[in-house]
């Protein structure tokens, strides 16, 4: 896979830990353009080397990553005059080790990670530990990891949202009863066992809907798909809707209806609000999306950050409102945690409005009239 080298620059240039809730919003110059696979580095404030170095996980589970994730991160560490490296291992895990190597040797005084999976994740952060270097785990939790602080969404919640919401699509279209398929995350991703646990209790607490299939997308829409034409067929076609865990997969599935002429007919769920997830749902083929405003998870990561970086122990643990449990280590993890929303036809104008999608790329072809039909603009 290519990777663009990025030029580190910057020490870190004083500034006050700022009140958590307060978006960060500034410009700044780059070495590489954000939409490059490899790296990004900020440069706000002068030359040295990146006080903060974050390691995202790839750019094909979820445009997220590189559409929101990496923007949202780098404005928020540019308002707060940090340097930064952002680098994504673009789903190696051999990448992102020599990443994580790279940036503690450097120098950063705090590292932020989107794990692959739990042990290359750990082995990345009990370096971390070992050289003095504070870290964050970002999104997801790193399971046996240690790491010093977790910024997210609150997971369980989300399934929950996913659940909910297709119960209610469901309902709506009068159906009082069905079969219902899961499709979930990758079994690595300890984030998906949390996204399973929400939609699954929402299920178990309607039984008139039974869940009849239940397996693994690996975040792949490809597999997705294919894991879902595998249920249809062994279910002869008896399906009522699907939980399917994020946009990207569900796209693979609605392929699948599409070709079997069913697309809308059986509903999909999804979540992190992608441009394709938000026009299959002006389309109403998709029941809604679970949207995370990533620039609450950046605000808060680059806060803690400046505290852990000037040394404010009371500061950082201040900006941790809860805890998460390592259940590997068995220890309470000191949280932030965001508050996901349910987005539909009638609220997709509040991603665009919030600047987490661009409308222009979202009306386009069929969807155009829809976009006018709906407020999105």
């Amino acid at each position: 896979m290519n990777t663009s080298k990025a030029t580190r620059m910057g020490a870190l240039v004083a500034t006050g830990v700022l009140a958590f809730g307060a978006l960060a919003a500034c410009g700044s110059s780059d070495n590489n353009s954000a939409g490059n696979s490899g790296s990004n580095s900020s440069a706000a404030g002068g030359s040295g080397k990146a006080a903060v170095g974050v390691i995202l996980p790839d750019a094909t589970t979820s445009p997220r990553w590189e559409s929101q994730d990496r923007p949202n991160l780098k404005k928020a560490f540019d308002a707060a005059g940090l340097k930064s490296d952002i680098q994504n291992a673009q789903g190696d895990t051999a990448k992102f080790g020599q990443l994580c190597d790279s940036m503690i040797g450097e120098g950063v005084k705090v590292l932020l990670i989107t794990n692959l999976d739990s042990d290359s994740g750990s082995a990345c952060l009990k370096k971390a530990a070992d050289a003095g270097v504070k870290t964050i785990d970002y999104d997801r939790l790193t399971l046996g990891g240690g790491a010093s602080y977790y910024v997210s969404f609150d997971n369980v919640q989300v399934g929950k949202l996913m659940g909910q919401g297709l119960v209610d699509a469901m309902v709506k279209q009068g159906k009082k009863s069905g079969n219902v398929v899961m499709v979930d995350g990758a079994t690595t991703d300890n984030n998906a066992a949390l996204f399973k646990q929400g939609y699954q209790g929402v299920l178990k607490a309607n039984p008139q809907y039974k869940i009849v299939a239940d397996q693994s997308g690996n975040w792949d829409a490809t597999k997705a798909g294919q894991v879902f034409d595998q249920m249809y067929t062994q279910n002869k076609g008896n399906i009522d809707g699907a939980v399917v865990a994020n946009d990207t997969m569900s796209g693979g599935v609605i392929a699948r209806l599409k070709a079997d002429g069913v697309a809308g007919k059986i509903l999909t769920t999804g979540q992190d609000a992608s441009t394709e997830g938000l026009q299959n749902i002006l389309r109403g083929y998709q029941a809604g999306t679970v949207y995370k405003n990533t620039s609450l998870e950046a605000d808060a990561a680059s806060k803690l950050a400046i505290a852990l970086i000037k040394g404010d122990t009371s500061g950082a643990a201040a900006l941790a409102t809860g805890t998460v449990q390592d259940t590997t280590l068995n220890k309470a993890v000191p949280s932030v945690l965001a508050t996901p929303v349910w987005i539909t036809q009638n609220t997709v104008k509040q991603v665009v409005a919030d600047g987490q999608a661009d409308a222009s790329q979202i009306c386009t072809g069929d969807v155009a009239k829809l976009c006018t039909k709906y407020g999105v603009k």
